[in-house]
């Protein structure tokens, strides 16, 4: 048998034709304090927490994707996602954000059900946050994202998820500083950053779009 042919998963980079790689996916938890009220979680500046994604979880803006399979409760949680140029063990908080390619707006699409389920028996969270097609990402923007501005989601034109890149319990820098100490990060990794307070479910047919300041926007339907 020959040796499988795998495709490397990549991300348009805004204004050229050039496309970013994908190594790993990380994701913070509950990083705005409402969105923690909302989940049942402490909103405290405790330390943050990670999960991960599949690097083929990805998918292009404006794509009509399958509805997930395994659930009845899919939600929706937009994030800033930031594209990591260069790694690192043990990065420091002031150096952490000239590791830093581009930011995008993402959105972290979840499958409660599952996570209630595996919350509930103390099991993993893998297959209700990394399935495929999970993580939809708009093009990358070159440079530091803001510290400031909206972040949004709007279903079929109506809004349900609104806040500010200034709620956030940690940091960009403070995330990736963090994170380092426990993997080695390195150019390819994204991170996405946390999600605002007014996550909830998705249906067969509509519509979602995601906004972050200073990114192009997120679209993607359910068929």
């Amino acid at each position: 048998m020959d040796l499988p042919t795998v495709t490397i998963s990549t991300i348009a980079i805004a204004g050229g034709d050039e496309r970013f790689p994908v190594r790993r996916i990380f994701c913070v938890g509950q990083n705005y304090a409402d969105h923690a009220r909302e989940m049942g979680g402490d909103p405290t500046r405790n330390p943050p927490f990670f999960f991960a994604k599949p690097a083929d979880a990805v998918v292009a803006s404006g794509s009509t994707i399958p509805f997930p399979t395994m659930t009845e409760d899919l939600h929706h949680e937009i994030e800033l996602v930031v594209a990591l140029g260069t790694g690192g063990s043990d990065i420091a908080a002031g150096d952490a954000m000239a590791a830093i390619y581009g930011y995008a707006a993402g959105i972290d699409l979840t499958r409660r059900d599952l996570q209630a389920v595996a919350k509930k028996a103390g099991r993993p969270w893998d297959l209700a946050k990394g399935f495929d097609r999970s993580a939809p990402i708009g093009a990358i923007t070159r440079g530091a994202p803001p510290e400031a501005g909206a972040i949004q989601l709007s279903i079929d034109g109506s809004e349900r998820q609104s806040g500010d890149l200034d709620q956030m319990t940690w940091s960009v820098a403070e995330i990736i500083a963090t994170l380092s100490t426990y993997v080695a990060l390195a150019p390819g990794d994204l991170i996405f950053t946390g999600t605002p307070a007014g996550v909830g479910p998705v249906l067969r047919g509509q519509t979602l779009r995601g906004e972050v300041p200073g990114a192009e926007p997120v679209e993607v339907s359910f068929s």
